[in-house]
């Protein structure tokens, strides 16, 4: 994955960049009445491969990023959109370490959800 990134650290602006250039990102299209949001279709295929499948392997040996994938799933209703969802809040997680120096850290990734977010989901 960091292959596919490379080591200019300015090469993406902000995360969306690097989200887009994945493929981890949505397209928005929308005209006076209808909107659509699509995936992408042109990306890099290796680098979005490569944050499927970490966010596969994630979802099964973390539990922050399993509550945050099935929440997705559950909310959207779109099997084929948690796991790029997913996929897209690691690459951003990704890119704040690479900017910052920085460990990944699963606490500051994937927080558990606040008493707050509880009590208004139930």
């Amino acid at each position: 994955m960091l292959a596919e990134v490379g080591d200019d650290r300015t090469r993406f602006a902000d995360p969306r960049g690097l989200k887009s250039y994945a493929g981890a990102s949505p397209i928005t299209r929308a005209s006076g009445k209808k909107s659509s949001v699509t995936r992408r279709r042109i990306k890099n295929d290796r680098l979005n491969h490569a944050g499927h499948l970490w966010a596969f392997f994630s979802i099964t040996a973390s539990p922050g990023t399993k509550t945050h994938y099935r929440r997705c799933r559950d909310d959207h209703g779109d099997w084929h959109a948690a796991p790029r969802e997913t996929s897209s809040r690691i690459l951003g997680r990704l890119d704040h370490c690479l900017q910052q120096g920085q460990r990944y850290d699963e606490a500051l990734a994937f927080p558990a959800p606040t008493d707050k977010a509880v009590t208004a989901a139930a």
